[in-house]
């Protein structure tokens, strides 16, 4: 196979792409093809999900995003002159490239964001180190200047590109989606690959799976615009060429240029990242000076147990002991000595400073440990809650164990936690939602 899809959306680009994680690797392994590239808008929502999704079936992860470039920097946010951002697809090659592309993502919402996450030319030389780049879609600030006559402005802004990451590791992009604006596109950036010698890459703006979601896709993007979709001036794509296409298919719409059909490919072999999964890597938790973290979580529970049950709990016939017994050797066994120990460390804090903290939810509240704690306030007991529920032994996974915070002060315990353990070791994690058919029937009407 010469073809490889460079330039894909997922599900991750939100209420835009519509390529399923899991099932686009499938796909495209069953157009030959061996490898498969994710490229959200502006994000990296789903590269874990998409990696393993590819290793399941057997297909080659690539990690990039198409960036929003702003026109200016990163911190012009005039209306009337950075509204307008221009777009970046970024491959990464290896490790390094991995942790600069989230590098410069991370720093696109925490320094640029404007409508949209954006970085800019000093963050993209700081941060280019393996990273290959291709010019992007019609979008791209390389085809914009083509397409308004400024093709001197395009060989200006493709010299840039390429001196920021390297001769080897810039590519101009060709699509054709049988837009008005491809022709003249194509033209002027081929022009500029035979004057520069950068080379081309052919790629497609999936945007979904194959050319019957389209109109599936059109659906999503009303829903976006908040739009019924018999609204015949909303914003839409103009035709259903957006999908994973076959490498024949690719071949018939470049059938002058196979060499940027086959640099799709040659870029592929040359992204290899991979990560390691099943490591668990703990905050450091220091416990009193002459104590393990063993004895300390241990003193904690028993001396928890005894406010909660009163003395008669610690005798050894007592049915709260051996549960707490049992329960700690299953968390020592296991290795989660330090996890309690932290839980404890930020819920104690709260307590103490008198922020609100919710009884407990979740399988956490059939733990004794925790009661003992005052991790959570559930009898485990009394309600006949089963601890294994929480944490097994016979299935090896992290126990979680969800807190409630009063919102109005609930950065005051992140502050204590990522003060105390590091920033480092501190994050908040996205959930998102989905639409279901009901709900996204009553959004376009």
């Amino acid at each position: 196979m010469a073809f490889t899809h460079l330039h894909v959306h997922s599900e991750y680009s939100l209420l835009d792409g519509m390529s399923k994680i899991n099932k686009a690797p499938e796909y495209v392994k069953s157009l030959g093809m061996d490898s498969l590239a994710i490229t959200d808008h502006g994000v990296m929502f789903g590269i874990i999900d998409f990696y393993k999704s590819c290793k399941k079936s057997g297909i080659k992860p690539i990690i990039g995003c198409e960036v929003y470039v702003a026109p200016r920097t990163r911190f012009d946010k005039d209306p009337d002159r950075d509204r307008n951002m221009n777009h970046l697809i970024l491959l990464a090659e290896n490790m390094i490239g991995y942790k600069n592309l989230t590098k410069l993502v991370s720093a696109a919402f925490t320094e640029g964001f404007y409508f949209k996450p954006r970085v800019d030319k000093e963050l993209l030389r700081e941060h280019s180190e393996g990273i290959i780049c291709l010019s992007a879609c019609l979008a791209g600030a390389i085809p914009r200047k083509i397409l308004n006559g400024d093709y001197s402005g395009a060989k200006a802004e493709a010299l840039e590109l390429r001196d920021i990451f390297g001769k080897d590791n810039f590519y101009l992009e060709i699509q054709n989606h049988f837009l008005d604006d491809d022709k003249p596109a194509t033209q002027g950036l081929v022009k500029l690959s035979e004057e520069i010698g950068a080379p081309l890459v052919a790629t497609n703006d999936a945007h979904y799976i194959k050319r019957s979601d389209a109109k599936a896709h059109d659906v999503l993007l009303a829903i976006q615009t908040g739009s019924t979709v018999d609204d015949e001036n909303r914003m839409r794509f103009a035709n259903d060429e957006f999908y994973l296409k076959s490498e024949s298919e690719m071949m018939e719409l470049f059938p002058d240029h196979p060499e940027a059909i086959e640099n799709s490919h040659k870029i592929a072999e040359r992204c290899n990242v991979e990560f390691e999964f099943g490591e668990y890597h703990l905050p450091e938790f220091i416990p009193p000076e002459g104590m393990t973290n063993k004895d300390y979580l241990r003193n904690l529970c028993y001396d928890g147990l005894e406010r909660r049950y009163g003395s008669e709990a610690l005798q050894d016939e007592s049915i709260y002991r051996t549960r707490l017994e049992s329960e700690l050797e299953v968390i020592e066994k296991m290795g989660y000595v330090e996890y309690f120990l932290i839980v404890w460390d930020f819920i104690h804090y709260a307590k103490s400073n008198d922020i609100p903290v919710g009884p407990g939810r979740g399988s956490a509240a059939g733990s004794i440990v925790a009661y003992s704690l005052a991790i959570t306030e559930i009898e485990p007991i009394k309600y006949n809650l089963i601890f294994e529920r929480f944490l097994n032994p016979e299935r090896v996974s992290m126990p979680d164990i969800d807190v409630d915070f009063c919102i109005d002060r609930r950065q005051e315990v992140i502050d204590y936690v990522v003060q105390k353990y590091g920033k480092d070791k501190v994050s908040q994690i996205i959930t998102f939602g989905t639409l279901k058919a009901k709900a996204a029937v009553r959004d376009v009407g």
